[in-house]
């Protein structure tokens, strides 16, 4: 990597899709912050459709946002598309200021726990997981190898959404069955989105003016997808997601924590197969099962409107918030600070207020006014005299995956 090499491009690939920023991480070694600088940001959707669609915006230069549309075959081609826009405002992927790229994993089992430099045999580790993440570990392979022919000389760098959380420990991690069935099959519980619980754990120490390693912190990570960690000193000690992304809080479409034995009631009374059964917990359950939509806003709306139906599905995420909330007070012992994340927990006021309300006794609460500000800055939304801050922190995963690349290729 040469000196002035400081550029790195995060690439998030889907099963139909390749989300991309590109930083310059200049800021971050010269003045040792967190900072990184945003030069273009885009999204390709619905690759191999006829359909497809590329959004570009490049911000280094207060450039226009760009949309294109029409066939894009594959990832090969949606990447070379990617690198086309960026050419064109002077950012191309072969330019000398480009350190690496950056890659989300979604499932790196207990192998990796740190950022790592991609090479045959962490493909074929990263491939061996598959199974236990066939949605989303084959669509990152794809987008690595991908790089990979387009930029053979540049490290290519893996950060895996499981890594933050292989700090559990294994009372925690370890699901009650039966250990040498669980050895032999890798079940135990992972943890997701960890890109993002690392990001708001330390954040949020930041913005209590402390350093992470003295601040407990409960991170509540609610978009379509939802989990919730414990954070002891900047290390992860329990989290609600465990095998799949399908245990804990209610979601958007899947159910969160529900009996095991619903499944075999389901198959043996229903005549589900196992397949029908997974769609229906990943895919039909949740809010959208409960009332039809997964849209809090549009929940909120019909709640608004005195949809029993909606405001029952609420109630019933919220609880399962609450619940989760009240556990990790009990495993943490001392907490800190609860922050609020991602796109309903930047976003929904109501979710916040409702997910603290009556937990006074634990030393939270929530000042009404300061929660209904919108904001894309981390704040407090806490009473003064509150012993628990309560914080809304905007999740940042690509600015995670670029710090956490730059440093590895840098050290």
């Amino acid at each position: 990597m040469t000196a002035t090499a400081t550029r790195v491009l995060v690439l998030n690939s889907g099963s139909s899709s390749v989300k991309y920023q590109l930083l310059d991480m200049r800021t971050a070694s010269d003045s040792g912050s967190a900072a990184g600088t945003r030069l273009a940001t885009g999204l390709v959707e619905r690759i191999g459709e006829e359909t497809s669609r590329l959004v570009h915006t490049p911000l280094a230069a207060g450039g226009a946002r760009r949309e294109t549309e029409g066939p894009i075959a594959d990832h090969e081609a949606a990447l070379k598309a990617v690198a086309a826009e960026l050419a064109a405002d002077g950012l191309g992927l072969d330019s000398p200021e480009l350190a690496a790229i950056g890659h989300r994993v979604v499932h790196g089992g207990l192998e990796f726990s740190a950022p790592t430099v991609v090479d045959e045999a962490v493909l074929k580790e990263i491939e061996r997981l598959v199974p236990v993440a066939p949605l989303h570990n084959p669509a990152n392979i794809t987008g690595i190898r991908t790089a990979q022919a387009l930029r053979p000389d540049l490290p290519q760098v893996a950060v895996f959404d499981t890594a933050f959380h292989t700090t559990m420990p294994e009372y925690a991690a370890r699901y009650a069955i039966d250990v040498a069935t669980a050895d032999a099959h890798r079940i135990r519980r992972y943890g997701f989105h960890g890109t993002s619980h690392a990001y708001v754990s330390r954040r949020t120490a930041q913005l209590l003016g402390k350093a992470p390693e003295d601040v407990n912190v409960i991170v509540l990570h609610l978009g379509n997808g939802a989990s919730a960690s414990a954070v002891r000193g900047g290390r992860c000690v329990d989290t609600s997601m465990g095998l799949t992304p399908l245990e804990g809080l209610v979601m958007g479409t899947r159910s969160g924590d529900i009996d095991p034995a619903v499944t075999f009631h389901l198959k043996r009374v229903a005549g589900m197969s196992a397949d029908e059964i997974d769609e229906l917990l990943n895919k039909k359950s949740g809010l959208l099962g409960l009332c039809g939509d997964n849209d809090m806003r549009e929940i909120r709306r019909r709640i608004d409107e005195g949809d029993q139906r909606a405001a029952l599905a609420f109630d019933i995420y919220i609880h399962r918030l609450k619940k989760y909330i009240g556990a990790y007070t009990a495993v943490l012992g001392k907490v800190d600070a609860v922050a609020f994340t991602a796109g309903v927990g930047e976003n929904a006021a109501p979710v916040r207020a409702a997910a603290v309300a009556g937990l006074e006794e634990l030393g939270m609460a929530v000042d009404a006014s300061l929660n209904a500000v919108r904001s894309d800055e981390a704040r407090l939304i806490s009473p003064e005299y509150a012993r628990v801050a309560v914080a809304v922190v905007p999740t940042d995963e690509e600015l995670e995956i670029a710090q956490q690349t730059y440093a590895l290729v840098n050290a």
